[in-house]
């Protein structure tokens, strides 16, 4: 393979237009309502709040013609055709089935739910509908994964036989109330961090046969630090790790038989990825990105053109079998969320 012969996926300009409804106001939808316009053909035409002044506020920032006071009203707005949730996690099954009984396509942030039986009862009210529905693993969508994938199908690097990759952010500060350390809001490393390096091992290897996690907790109980080993029989292992107390490297390697391959930081945003094949000379591509979010919502509209209701860039059962081995990490470091 030569460097000629690496994709980076669609051009998110050249999907099909799509009108988007951002649900919550936070820090991540002003990303979403920064990138799409900017940088995909999609456009972002409504927000959507608890508090109508928040709303308000947010569309002049962003400038989003539209402002609801409500979740409701933003689902049911004509002008909204996909809906973005970027509420906490403990609200996304809520937030994503309110978009679903209203028929409109929805982006989930990750992690999709706070767990597999959550996530489940999503896509099955989903594939009732028929309605499309994907988890906002951005990543996945990004020029450098699609080169990754390129390369893993190359053969170029041989079989793979271990994946790591870590997601440590300086985090600690952040009082006891805040959404990261509370339970009620789905807090702890797991579902905002260890996602990213689960998902990845996933998007790599597919389901392992042994989940093995260590970890520590914040005085809140929810999960703080974790390290998670994944074992796909005599073929290959994953070793994960994701801590809120503070910033690690937060690379990625794939290594095979015949050479690896370096992602290098922050491994699940935009960045370079480097081929390292035994016995030859290391290649380094760095795609052109834009934003980042685009590519997503670029593969939502045009899944949702063509009439599906799943990417199979990241299906639904990719998503099952990340939300499947984040339960069992908590499990074993024992940490159980409300409602659970």
């Amino acid at each position: 393979m030569t460097s000629h012969d690496v994709t980076y996926g669609p051009d998110p300009a050249a999907a099909p237009p799509l009108r988007w409804g951002i649900l919550a106001a936070g820090g991540i939808a002003a990303k979403f309502a920064t990138d799409i316009p900017a940088h995909s053909s999609g456009s972002v035409v409504a927000v959507g709040s608890r508090s109508k002044d928040r709303a308000a506020a947010f569309a002049e920032n962003h400038a989003v013609p539209t402002a609801h006071g409500n979740y409701a009203d933003l689902v049911a707005d004509e002008q909204v055709e996909a809906v973005y949730v970027a509420s906490p996690h403990s609200e996304h099954l809520q937030h994503a089935l309110l978009a679903i009984e209203a028929g409109k396509p929805v982006l989930v942030e990750k992690s999709l739910t706070r767990n597999a039986a959550e996530a489940r009862q999503l896509f099955d009210a989903a594939a009732d509908r028929g309605v499309f529905v994907m988890e906002a693993m951005w990543s996945r969508f990004l020029p450098h994964m699609v080169a990754l994938r390129d390369i893993l199908n190359s053969g170029e690097i041989g079989q793979v036989h271990m994946v790591t990759a870590e997601h440590g952010q300086d985090l600690d500060h952040v009082g006891n109330d805040h959404r990261l350390k509370n339970p009620e809001l789905a807090g702890g490393a797991m579902l905002d961090l260890a996602v990213y390096p689960v998902s990845f091992a996933q998007s790599v290897l597919g389901s392992p046969d042994q989940i093995s996690a260590l970890g520590t907790k914040t005085a809140t109980g929810v999960d703080e630090s974790e390290t998670i080993t994944l074992r796909y029989g005599n073929r290959a292992l994953a070793l994960l790790s994701a801590s809120l107390k503070g910033a690690t490297r937060n690379a990625a390697t794939v290594t095979g038989t015949a050479g690896r391959i370096e992602i290098e930081p922050t491994f699940y945003a935009p960045t370079t990825v480097t081929v390292r094949p035994r016995g030859g000379e290391p290649r380094t591509f760095t795609p052109p990105v834009g934003g980042g979010f685009e590519y997503q919502a670029a593969e939502v509209a045009r899944c949702v053109a063509e009439g599906r209701t799943e990417s199979a860039v990241h299906s639904w059962a990719d998503t099952m079998a990340v939300m499947e081995m984040m339960d069992e990490a908590r499990r074993q470091l024992g940490v159980v969320l409300p409602g659970e």
